[in-house]
């Protein structure tokens, strides 16, 4: 179990540090990514740049899963749940586009843009505080293949096994704590407030700054 979200990321920073990836650009999932993404910056001497998915909730219940839209608006869809159930495609239609103006809303809050950075030839680290049942990262490595990385290495605190080992189509999978009795990411943190916006973009302007 973590004390809270910085101890998670000096945790992460300890592991990537022997790594030796090369150039890195960090990807940090907010808000409490942001958070654990801090000291993996410091460590690596990185900017942080800001990877925001938004998962879309089944209708009858929203805590439910069943796709992620991605940061150019395409999504990430659970077919099998959604023929079993019977999801409309209006419902699907509207959801993937109220997630992607959140997306954009807090690309430009956080950064004052949308715009998409130039990673070609680099190593994408991506931060969670933790994992799941991966949706939301599926739709960050589906969206940062698009932008042509030398590699893509998720890194998170927790997560349970069996998502970390459905996790394809990337390099490397970091995630020091696995347990198998998993309910949820706050459960393996003492410490697990909600983050602001003003949290995220005081992280932001500290590393981006000097950077």
């Amino acid at each position: 179990m973590y004390q809270d979200r910085c101890q998670a990321g000096e945790a992460l920073a300890a592991e990537l540090a022997d790594r030796g990836y090369g150039s890195v650009s960090l990807f940090a999932v907010p808000r409490g990514g942001v958070i654990v993404a801090a000291p993996v910056a410091e460590r690596l001497g990185v900017r942080i740049d800001i990877l925001v998915t938004r998962k879309i909730g089944h209708p009858a219940n929203p805590e439910v899963a069943i796709g992620a839209v991605m940061a150019d608006g395409t999504a990430v869809l659970d077919e099998e749940i959604i023929r079993a159930y019977a999801v409309p495609t209006e419902y699907l239609d509207r959801a993937i586009a109220r997630e992607f103006a959140e997306i954009e809303r807090r690309m430009i809050a956080y950064t004052g843009s949308a715009a998409t950075p130039d990673i070609t030839g680099r190593t994408a680290v991506i931060v969670d505080d933790g994992i799941a049942t991966g949706y939301t990262i599926r739709a960050a490595i589906a969206w940062l293949k698009t932008l042509r990385p030398s590699g893509i290495v998720v890194a998170v605190p927790v997560a349970p096994p069996e998502t970390v080992a459905a996790i394809a189509d990337v390099d490397e999978v970091i995630c020091p704590l696995q347990p198998a009795a998993f309910m949820a990411v706050g459960q393996h943190y003492r410490e697990f407030p909600q983050n602001s916006d003003q949290e995220v973009q005081s992280i932001l302007n500290r590393f981006n700054t000097k950077r």
